[in-house]
């Protein structure tokens, strides 16, 4: 199938078109010598369509993910979403500041099921009358990088400056007691004016081979968001094989098994299991082996786009048409499934 597919959250984006299916980029241009800003991942089945040049594509589903996605759909492609265009609402965030009383955008729609990254955030949204389900984070597996040869503490959060307590950077300088901080992100590198601690240390514009890469040196993984999605920095970080010690907020009480790391919404108890970690090598790499087997078996790549499939072909089969036969993405070719077709 073509999947409609807005490139607006990176990470997300690199799992979500390594699926078998064909998935269209909308792009301003796609002009020799112009950045499209997707060009550069090397995706095979991906590909940047010109906003101008949607309606000429033959679209099989659209993945929103802003509401004001829904009209701009519409008046690129000629067709409404929920109504003669298979739509699906991917949904990243949680909830704003009123946590459980927030009401979705699309809380009053029956014919765009929304798909939440979280149990976590399922749960919390006021999701109302429209349909709900939830396809868990997948990453690419980065492959068994940990060393763990630097005894320092690893931190992925991009903006932490102007995101300040929603992803934790307040919390940062009590880890600086049991290690020196290195913060990897976009504008990491603003922290040295935010905290001026040479303990903190901000690098930024990685490309993801090599933050993987630097990242797996570090001894332990801290994951100190207070109100965020579940950060697929924690999930890449356990792919890596490293020790992790995380607030028990949102998603990461869940992400987290036992063996696999330490969670608590207690700060000391964060900062003992980090020196624990940083004192003790071996039981470090052990503890990390279990986290990359933990988050092989329930945030690998696989899982996720077979999930996707599942949800993808029922938002299809919604609208009523003629029979229409896809091959199943992850089954090579052999199988087939039959749905009904949207109306063209």
């Amino acid at each position: 199938m073509q999947i409609l597919f807005w490139p607006i959250h990176g990470g997300y984006t690199d799992a979500f078109v390594r699926g078998g299916h064909d998935y269209l980029l909308p792009v301003r241009s796609v002009r020799p010598g112009e950045d499209d800003g997707v060009g550069g991942w090397g995706w095979e089945r991906a590909r940047p369509v010109a906003l101008d040049d949607l309606r000429g594509e033959d679209i099989d589903i659209v993945v929103l993910q802003r509401p004001e996605e829904i009209d701009l759909v519409e008046s690129l492609t000629g067709r409404a979403p929920g109504r003669d265009l298979p739509a699906v609402y991917l949904e990243h965030n949680t909830p704003g500041p009123a946590a459980f009383t927030t009401r979705h955008p699309l809380a009053d729609r029956r014919d765009i099921p929304i798909v939440h990254v979280t149990h976590f955030n399922r749960l919390f949204w006021d999701n109302g009358v429209a349909p709900t389900t939830v396809v868990e984070h997948g990453v690419p597996d980065p492959g068994p990088l940990y060393s763990g040869e630097l005894a320092r503490i690893g931190v992925v959060v991009n903006e932490p400056v102007r995101r300040w307590r929603a992803v934790g950077t307040d919390l940062l300088p009590a880890f600086t007691r049991e290690a020196p901080l290195d913060v990897f992100g976009i504008d990491a590198g603003l922290l040295r004016e935010a905290f001026d601690d040479p303990a903190i240390s901000g690098i930024e514009s990685l490309a993801p081979r090599r933050l993987h890469a630097e990242l797996a040196r570090r001894r332990v993984y801290l994951h100190p968001f207070r109100w965020t999605s579940l950060g697929l920095s924690l999930i890449e970080a356990m792919h890596l094989g490293m020790p992790v010690v995380a607030l028990a907020t949102t998603e990461a009480v869940r992400a987290v098994a036992a063996g696999t790391g330490v969670v608590s919404t207690d700060i000391d108890d964060l900062r003992r299991a980090a020196r624990a970690f940083l004192e003790e090598p071996e039981w470090a790499a052990e503890v990390g082996a279990r986290a990359r087997e933990h988050a092989l078996t329930h945030y690998g790549l696989p899982a996720f786009l077979e999930r996707w499939d599942e949800v993808l072909l029922e938002a299809i089969a919604s609208l009523p048409g003629p029979g229409v036969v896809y091959a199943n993405a992850n089954s090579g070719g052999n199988a087939t499934t039959t749905i009904a077709a949207h109306a063209r």
